[in-house]
């Protein structure tokens, strides 16, 4: 039996050494267990000869080999057990996922990338470390270089980056959303935007790719409104930037495209996923922070489960596992083609899983909503988001 298109597919691109710019493998497949936590892909020149460069990371460790590339099984590694896998070429870049039913996704996104075949390349940074706005938030000093204590929020967000720019691209490409001109550019939301790096990286960024947008940074303290606001009139944004000090819940309708929230506290979470299904965003991505809500709600599991909460540390691990499966299958139900995955190692941040919905309006399946009551039943928990959605 000849494999899946798809899978063909993604076959030639790693396998052509000429177009291949880095492939990585990452995530689960539901009862299936990979070797590995990652694995990354790229060409290499060695000795004037193309090798594929392959990189498995596990925890924190990483190991690194370099291949033939006609010695390659790709095949065998697709079918391993990885959920996810990105793959950039010179032209083109691919996103697969495997449903729940082993079903490979497949989305196309068209870009120009050039390879980059050194032997000890250096990752490629999205932004100049020169830019006006990198200083002016505090993640550079006056040398262009960045700070010893922003490094992590710095790489944070330029994996939130990473994972933003091929799911818009998938989305305009779909026809879901219009690509973006000056009179109609991409509106974007920041929930509990703090000091607004994100804010204006995103805003930043997005230019620089040639998507008009407009954002709009809420964040409760009066005092992250008018630093920000400061800030982006010192970079003449004009109103292309605009900062409001609001709870995210008691914000009114509002157009919106794209709605973003990095570690916004406990239920701010849930406030920014149910404001932003109320309004129809077409684009949710989310790193939720804590999870205090539910963890104080699991005092109530019937046994044999209380051997899982009775241990602080693992009560509170079965929390966040808990709130955000929820909230992805609460997202689901309201038409939203979601996925949970991981966007930056937990060396950078423990809070390291991102939310990533697209509304796509299909209807789910059947016995969805059934497994959603059945967990709330086992648990005899009750999530905020669906409180806040009226959601039964």
């Amino acid at each position: 039996m000849s494999p899946d298109p798809s899978i063909e597919e993604i076959q030639r691109t790693i396998g052509n050494p000429d177009r291949l710019v880095r492939a990585i493998f990452s995530g689960r497949r539901r009862n299936m267990q990979p070797e590995f936590d990652k694995i990354e892909l790229r060409p290499i020149k060695m000795h004037d000869k193309l090798l594929l460069q392959m990189t498995t990371i596990s925890n924190t460790k990483s190991k690194t080999q370099n291949l033939e590339f006609d010695q390659f099984n790709c095949l065998d590694l697709i079918t391993s057990g990885y959920a996810n896998c990105l793959v950039e070429s010179t032209d083109l870049t691919l996103t697969m996922r495997f449903t729940k039913k082993g079903v490979p996704m497949l989305h196309r996104s068209e870009r120009v990338l050039t390879q980059n075949t050194s032997h000890d390349r250096q990752k490629s940074r999205l932004f100049d470390s020169s830019s006006d706005f990198l200083y002016k938030v505090g993640i550079t000093d006056r040398n262009a270089t960045i700070k010893p204590s922003m490094r992590d929020k710095y790489l944070q967000i330029e994996e939130f980056l990473r994972i933003l720019m091929p799911t818009l691209r998938d989305e305009i490409s779909t026809g879901r959303l219009q690509k973006p001109t000056l009179h109609n550019p991409i509106k974007i939301f920041d929930h509990g935007c703090g000091n607004a790096y994100l804010t204006f990286a995103v805003h930043n960024y997005l230019v620089e790719q040639d998507f008009a947008n407009t954002v709009v940074g809420i964040d409760q303290r009066d005092e992250s409104r008018m630093r920000n606001t400061t800030i982006a009139s010192d970079l003449n944004l004009g109103e292309s930037i605009v900062f409001r000090a609001e709870k995210i819940a008691k914000i009114g309708p509002e157009k919106v495209d794209l709605a973003i929230a990095l570690h916004a506290c406990d239920t701010a979470t849930d406030d920014a996923i149910a404001w932003s299904i109320n309004n129809q965003a077409q684009i949710l991505l989310v790193s939720p922070c804590c999870h205090h809500d539910l963890q104080s709600q699991l005092d109530k599991v019937s046994d044999p489960w209380s051997l899982v909460t009775k241990n602080g540390i693992m009560k509170e691990r079965l929390g966040d596992i808990l709130t955000d499966s929820l909230r992805a299958q609460i997202l689901k139900l309201h038409g939203y083609r979601t996925d949970i995955i991981e966007f930056i190692g937990d060396e950078h941040t423990p809070r390291n899983l991102l939310i990533r919905a697209v509304l796509t309006k299909s209807t789910p399946e059947a016995d969805e909503k059934a497994k959603y009551d059945e967990m709330l039943r086992i648990w005899s928990v009750r999530p905020r988001l669906a409180e806040l959605l009226g959601f039964e």
